[in-house]
């Protein structure tokens, strides 16, 4: 199965009529594996600040978490695992698998919940996958 099919399908899947503005799946050397046409073009040196806070959580709290230039407040996650950030009225969750990070990015009308929901799901199944 295409790594496509797993963004398509399951991160950028209807959530009670709500959708992800964008999502991908991102290798933890910061390469493409699948991405919605919306994401956004990200620098490697974003991915690298992503992965030193997984490494080292709290990180990214003081600068802030940056993704396509967007700078996103980093709010609370699991320290590791999962990292969250709101910008105005949407965000991004980030979750961390053995082998990609899981991005989706939202706005209003969906909740952070949502999107964590979607997000952290796919995440907790590739990694049962031993992915």
């Amino acid at each position: 199965m295409s790594w496509s099919v797993y963004v398509d399908d399951h991160l950028m899947c209807d959530i009670e009529g709500n959708h992800l503005t964008s999502a991908a799946i991102i290798g933890h050397d910061g390469s493409v594996w699948a991405q919605s046409n919306t994401f956004p073009q990200f620098k490697p040196d974003e991915i690298t600040a992503i992965m030193n806070d997984f490494n080292e959580p709290g990180v990214l709290a003081p600068t802030g978490l940056y993704l396509g230039g967007a700078k996103y407040m980093v709010i609370q996650g699991e320290p590791g695992y999962v990292i969250r950030g709101k910008k105005g009225p949407g965000g991004v969750t980030v979750k961390k698998t053995g082998m990609a990070l899981i991005v989706g990015i939202y706005d209003e009308p969906m909740t952070p919940g949502q999107c964590n929901m979607i997000v952290e799901r796919l995440g907790d199944y590739l990694i049962e996958q031993g992915l």
